[in-house]
């Protein structure tokens, strides 16, 4: 399984916003030239974020983006999931109903457990600065 581009600058992204001082913002152009993500595709990352309710934006002099919460209160899953969706190993895992096997797939289990390592992993690595480091 692998993230989408998008997910994956999404993280890099709230990963620099946790690394400001509180009450500090950072303009968008900055991110995307220290994170080295095209410009576009931020401004298309930093909407679905702020609708996500995980980055607050403020426009003008003293504009730029900041995460919305603190940064222990923001999982990695959050991230991916408010760009990506729910995060799902296989279509069964999400709909059990899906599978032509239902009921009786020998790797149902397996997919289930698998999904739930990863979520539950994903869910408490968080952005604090314990588990935040530079990025160079």
């Amino acid at each position: 399984m692998q993230i989408t581009r998008q997910a994956d600058y999404a993280v890099r992204a709230v990963h620099y916003l946790a690394q400001l001082e509180p009450d500090k913002r950072a303009a968008t152009s900055q991110i995307a030239q220290e994170q080295r993500i095209p410009p576009s595709f931020l401004a298309k990352i930093v909407s679905q974020l702020s609708i996500a309710g995980l980055i607050q934006t403020a426009r003008g002099a003293r504009g730029g983006v900041t995460l919305a919460r603190p940064a222990e209160q923001v999982s990695i899953l959050d991230v991916i999931e408010a760009i990506d969706g729910p995060m799902l190993l296989n279509e069964c895992t999400g709909n059990p109903h899906s599978c032509p096997f239902e009921g009786k797939c020998p790797l149902h289990e397996v997919w289930c457990e698998t999904r739930k390592m990863m979520h539950d992993k994903l869910s408490t690595a968080t952005f604090a600065a314990e588990n935040v480091q530079p990025v160079s």
